[in-house]
């Protein structure tokens, strides 16, 4: 059977033109785009997801720490052990220093030490009574101080801590416990009327500060001993009579139970 002119071109399938080709080879570069950067995407996610976590991990840990704390070191020892468990982190014990001032005179000062647990950028330290927290939101205190003025008189509660034991101890990336054992005295005093000041050597000075000037004082920043760390001087209004008292605790820091 004859075919008409141009029937044969009818039966072919058609032929793609150069443009339809090159769209062609769009979309497969766009969809090979596309899955890379979803890809891409959920690798992100993944890991942000894995950041947040770890961060909460982090922030819970230095709460528990912050809690144990304030257990072990608080102006009156409530319970001879306290175990803090560690996932990760270090804990350490630092010099620092309590002076009660008259004028320029120190008129008694304590070498109170503070025990400080660290990982990453959060950073727990148990001090005078205190403790302090710092993250990346800053530093405060989650446990206040015993040092306050009332009715014409100024008491102030210090834990002096003599530490035997390790001085420092880090958990290598493995789950520890760090057990502190306590055994305090007390011993008070009365000091007579007088314009009394109270500085407490720091790495957190702001925090401190915060909490004098919520109890009334006017605060300054000075290195008393020299060694670089600064002490946040607190001056109360007014003549006032001392109350002191000094928990002397024996603290023994090792590992286990």
């Amino acid at each position: 059977m004859n075919r008409p002119a141009g029937s044969l071109a009818a039966d072919q399938p058609p032929r793609a033109t150069a443009a339809e080709g090159a769209r062609g080879q769009t979309a497969v570069v766009g969809v090979a785009l596309l899955l890379g950067l979803t890809v891409l995407a959920v690798g992100g996610l993944t890991a942000t997801a894995g950041s947040i976590v770890d961060d909460g991990a982090t922030s819970a840990a230095a709460t528990r720490v912050g809690a144990d704390l304030a257990t072990a070191l608080g102006p009156a020892p409530s319970q001879p052990e306290t175990t803090i468990e560690l996932t990760d982190g270090t804990i350490r014990v630092v010099n620092r220093s309590v002076w009660l001032l008259e004028g320029e005179e120190v008129v008694w000062a304590g070498h109170a030490g503070a025990v400080v647990y660290t990982d990453g950028d959060h950073r727990v330290a148990g001090f005078a009574g205190a403790v302090v927290r710092s993250d990346g939101e800053g530093s405060r205190l989650i446990a206040p101080s015993r040092i306050a003025p009332a009715d014409g008189s100024l008491y102030v509660g210090v834990p002096v801590l003599n530490v035997t034991g390790a001085d420092g101890i880090a958990t290598g990336d493995r789950r520890l416990a760090v057990t502190l054992r306590t055994d305090a005295e007390t011993a008070r005093d009365t000091l007579p009327t007088g314009e009394y000041r109270v500085a407490v050597e720091t790495a957190t000075p702001a925090a401190w500060e915060r909490h004098f000037a919520d109890r009334g004082a006017t605060t300054e920043r000075r290195d008393i001993d020299g060694d670089g760390v600064p002490s946040v001087v607190a001056s109360f209004d007014g003549p006032r009579t001392v109350h002191l008292v000094v928990h002397d605790v024996r603290l023994d820091v090792g590992v286990g139970r």
